[in-house]
């Protein structure tokens, strides 16, 4: 693997396709950032903010920096944004779809495993771990620091210098194993069953979906961090995506949609009591929570 571009230049210049993606995501939100006073403004004077829907127009280009904000799948250089003025968070209509291709990826992993003979509980592991591949384990690390955060410290400045330790703890492990072996229970039967690609496709879709909605809803807890460099994305992008979310349990399952939203609403309550707003981290946990959420509705219909 190559050094990722050095913050200020420009994507496609300097860079070469080397397979990670999401150090050029990361580069280009600082290259949005140190040019965000000089070109944040319209002709007319008025500032670009989180909630002007005016400029926003779902491009091309902001699949590319989802893939590469949300995974660690390989993304050309060529293939990011070139306009830099545009906010990172206008690409935040496009999570639903990155879930799909995560979802679609470990489906394959899944259906080549059950192929050469592997049980249901084996063929679940390699799923799950290539869910997890894909994403760097990113929702997973966000999960175990806000367990570990969330409830290992008494003020919210603890809290926060909590989830940013790279260290994990307790809660992070009982979280971390909680969350594995529920999801590891829901796939062995959705393996079995045989419905397996359609439910991981709604849990992955549904689960990106809820990440914008809080990322829309609550305010940066952490304005340095990842989520408040990315910025809140515009109404028009949180609607697309919950649109997103929405089809695909109407089309699905649409028994998915209330335990969605209730496990989304839990995550942003306690994330609201405990620090104040959302982080990077809390989007993890919420994408988490959901797709449990949804893989146990999924558990529930079955025979």
């Amino acid at each position: 693997m190559g050094k990722p571009c050095k913050q200020g230049t420009k994507i496609g210049q300097g860079c070469k396709f080397i397979g990670h993606g999401h150090a050029l995501a990361l580069d280009w939100v600082a290259s949005c950032l140190s040019t965000a006073p000089h070109h944040r403004k319209r002709s007319k004077g008025r500032k670009v903010t989180g909630n002007d829907i005016s400029g926003f127009r779902p491009r091309a280009t902001d699949l590319p920096l989802a893939l590469g904000l949300l995974t660690r799948l390989p993304v050309p250089a060529a293939a990011f944004p070139t306009d830099q003025r545009r906010p990172a968070a206008y690409a935040a209509w496009a999570y639903p779809l990155v879930g799909l291709i995560v979802a679609l990826l470990s489906a394959l992993v899944g259906w080549c495993a059950l192929g050469i003979g592997l049980p249901p509980a084996a063929a679940a592991v390699l799923v799950l771990l290539a869910g997890i591949a894909s994403t760097g384990a990113l929702h997973e690390d966000g999960l175990a620091d806000c367990a570990d955060g969330f409830w290992g410290g008494w003020t919210r400045e603890r809290r926060l210098a909590i989830m940013k330790d790279s260290q994990i703890g307790t809660y992070g492990v009982i979280a971390l194993v909680v969350a594995l072996a529920l999801r590891w229970v829901a796939v062995v039967a959705l393996l079995t069953a045989g419905g397996y690609l359609m439910a991981l496709a709604c849990a992955a879709v549904m689960s990106r979906a809820a990440m914008v909605v809080v990322m829309y809803g609550l305010p940066a807890a952490r304005p340095s961090g990842l989520s408040g460099n990315t910025g809140r994305p515009p109404k028009q992008a949180m609607i697309t995506a919950l649109l997103f979310g929405i089809l695909a349990a109407i089309l699905i399952l649409p028994a998915t949609l209330a335990p969605a939203l209730i496990a989304a609403t839990g995550v942003t309550l306690v994330a609201r009591a405990k620090i104040g707003g959302q982080t990077g981290d809390v989007l993890g946990a919420t994408q988490q929570v959901t797709e449990i959420a949804v893989l146990l509705s999924f558990l529930a219909t079955l025979p």
